[in-house]
This record gives structure tokens, C-alpha cells and sequence, in this order.
């Protein structure tokens, strides 16, 4: 992991932007601050920094807000930071496609760990292999590229980010189970702890979109102590 990555800071405390700028600057690390969504916006479309270190309380948009949008637009690597104490809004960020987040105040020497250990997944993703640009199943396309899911009459069916990731992970290894873990290390590529129940309520709403009844699914199976799988078969190819 290169230490002069470059680090948007998006915070609306002045403070904190200096601390951070001066920390992670000694640290050999290059900063671009902003102090609200609108001004993050414009940043992003100035530079392309290599991660987002996003707070949620933001003066001019919800932070959750800005999170989707560099996550689906800008494909960032992103760290909330949060003074809310509030566990639903971590689960909502990590879900909408934030890789980690840490609560103020927040210790300087954990924070840069988190950001180093991100990074290094970030640049140790799998990059050379090509995959299809959709796989198909029980009548649904899934759209990698375009983290899209459609209907067989091509009408677009609205998943969360984190909820597409889960389906398309499912979707990968069709007809194979996965553990709470290891979709937790595919979904979020981080230990969730406390929020291994998020894997069941993204799968409930899976459920519910794909029409699969949660009583008996047919779609979505549980396998009983692993966890879940996709119980039918995928064709992958491209996009017509």
C-alpha cells in the first residue's frame, strides 16, 4: 500500500479536517478536504482521490446520501466517521457500500490502521479477470456493471448497494452455500461482528423483491448451520 495515497476528508468541523490533514500528512499521505456534500461533489470531479473518509452529520446532505453516491458513481474506497451513537446508521452505511467506519472521538493510530488496511484491499482486489456483464436466473437479469436488476419484462427491480452485492454474490456461486462469514467478508470485505444479523434482514428483503415466498423459498435457500444459497441455475453472458 502506497503511503502517498490521496484521502478526501469530508467534514463539516474545521478541527477535525486539521487535525487529519496535519496526522495523515506527516504520514506521508496527500489530503483534499471538504466541508459539506455539495463541496465533496465538486472535489470529485476536480481529482480522483483513492478513498473517502465520509461523516454523516453533514450541513447540507445526509452523509448516507453522499456515501451511495461516490460508491456508485465514483467506486471509492470509503471510511464513515460518526459521532452518532446509533448502530442502524453504521449498518445503513456499510450497506449502501462503505468498506469500515470509526466513532469520534477516534484514536489517530486506529484510524490510519483502518485506512492502510482498506487500501490494501482496495489495491488487492482482483482486477485481470473479466467477468460477464450480467448472469441470469429464475427469469432475472442481474447487470454487474451497471448494479442493476431487472424483471423478465425487463422491468428494474431497486436493491440497496449492499443488497446487490449480496445477490451477486449468491449469484457467483450458484447452487453452493455460503456462510454468514463468508458473505460478510464478500458484502462488506470487513469483521462485522455485532452485525452478522444484517446478512439475514438483506436476505428477508432479498425475499421480498425476488417474489420468493419466505416461508418456503425456492430462490433463496437457508442451509441449515452454514448459511444460505442461490438454489437455482445462472447463465452468464453479455448485455444485448
Amino acid at each position: 500500500m502506497s503511503q502517498t495515497a490521496e484521502i478526501l476528508i469530508v467534514d463539516d468541523e474545521p478541527d477535525i479536517r486539521q487535525l487529519l490533514r496535519v496526522y495523515l500528512g506527516a504520514q506521508g499521505m496527500r489530503v483534499i478536504e471538504a466541508d459539506c456534500a455539495a463541496s465533496a461533489r465538486k472535489r470529485l470531479e476536480q481529482a480522483r482521490p483513492d478513498m473517502a473518509l465520509i461523516d454523516l452529520g453533514l450541513p447540507d446532505e445526509d452523509g448516507l446520501t453522499l456515501i451511495r453516491h461516490v460508491r456508485e458513481q465514483h467506486q471509492l474506497p470509503i471510511i464513515i466517521l460518526t459521532g452518532r451513537g446509533e448502530t442502524v446508521d453504521k449498518i445503513v452505511g456499510l450497506e449502501l457500500g462503505a468498506d469500515d467506519y470509526v466513532t469520534k472521538p477516534f484514536d489517530l493510530r486506529e484510524l490510519l490502521a483502518r485506512i492502510k488496511s482498506v487500501l490494501r484491499r482496495a489495491e488487492s482486489a482482483p482486477k485481470a479477470v473479466r467477468e460477464p456483464e450480467q448472469l441470469r436466473f429464475a427469469g432475472f437479469s442481474l447487470h454487474l456493471r451497471e448494479h442493476r436488476l431487472c424483471d423478465s419484462a425487463g422491468q428494474e427491480i431497486v436493491l440497496t448497494h449492499g443488497e446487490f452485492k449480496l445477490l451477486a454474490a449468491l449469484a457467483r456461486g450458484a447452487r453452493t452455500p455460503l456462510t454468514r462469514d463468508q458473505i460478510l467478508e464478500l458484502t462488506h470485505g470487513r469483521e462485522a461482528g455485532a452485525y452478522d444479523r444484517t446478512v439475514d434482514m438483506q436476505i428477508t428483503r432479498l425475499r421480498r423483491k425476488l417474489g420468493d415466498d419466505p416461508k418456503r423459498p425456492n430462490l433463496i435457500r437457508s442451509v441449515r448451520g452454514v448459511g444460505y444459497m442461490l438454489a437455482c441455475a445462472v447463465e452468464s453472458g453479455d448485455q444485448s
